[in-house]
């Protein structure tokens, strides 16, 4: 891994939290981080970074999966059945498929395998916390009553404000670039998951629910629908 923040640029400052044992990647990240003027909180065990994460607000959380204590995969079920959805980006040396959708499933929003360049985290940690270098202008699409504001990284359906996690972000983006249009699994999982083959998981299926959940469920219609044996459209009024 090699350091190279100074050439990076920069233009906003997070509150990021570490859960790391390996003190050499903990202080590694900790230095580029502080580096950029990112406020950084160390963990070395799972229970402590539990602690952190279920009562400090941050913008990102890097977890490390193999941890003492308290593994990163029960951290992250942990926090987010508490109802807490700072993104998470795993660090890991297990590099499979298997792994990296097990770390999603779990409610994890990306995922990085050690080792890895500085300037990849950083790239993945602006993705995730969603702050854009410059805004220089407004990008919003409307579907019906709901709205999605590309920059300010907000979501409203009629006028209320909706909690999406990054990833179920990235999912309502894709549809809402495609109204009326018929998504398949397969799409979803080549756009929005990055695999290029079918992982036999049930990841899309589950991120469907979680984000019908949010823009649906408290609404009187329901916007995103099942087209069965096909996929799933997002439709901007109900059928007459």
């Amino acid at each position: 891994m090699h350091l190279n923040a100074k050439k990076l640029e920069y233009h906003s400052h997070m509150k990021v939290l570490v859960i790391e044992d390996d003190r050499e990647t903990a202080n590694y990240i900790y230095n580029g981080l502080k580096q950029q003027g990112h406020v950084v909180d160390l963990a070395a065990n799972g229970r402590d970074g539990l602690i952190l994460a279920s009562k400090e607000p941050y913008d990102v959380m890097l977890v490390d999966r193999m941890l003492p204590g308290l593994d990163g995969l029960s951290i992250v079920r942990t926090i987010r059945g508490a109802g807490v959805q700072t993104p998470v980006l795993f660090l890991t040396t297990m590099a499979s498929v298997e792994n990296r959708v097990e770390g999603l499933e779990a409610g994890g929003d990306d995922y990085l395998v050690k080792p890895f360049a500085f300037s990849e985290l950083t790239a993945r940690i602006n993705a995730l916390a969603r702050r854009p270098a410059i805004a220089t202008e407004t990008t919003v699409y409307r579907v019906g009553d709901l709205e999605m504001n590309l920059v300010a990284r907000e979501v409203f359906r009629a006028g209320t404000a909706l909690n999406l996690r990054p990833l179920e972000f990235r999912l309502l983006e894709y549809f809402m670039r495609r109204p009326g249009r018929v998504v398949t699994r397969t799409m979803l999982l080549e756009q929005v998951w990055g695999f290029h083959f079918d992982p036999k998981t049930k990841v899309v299926d589950t991120n469907i629910s979680r984000l019908r959940g949010k823009i649906d469920k408290p609404f009187d219609f329901e916007m995103l629908q099942t087209v069965r044996g096909v996929g799933y459209l997002l439709k901007a009024v109900p059928d007459p």
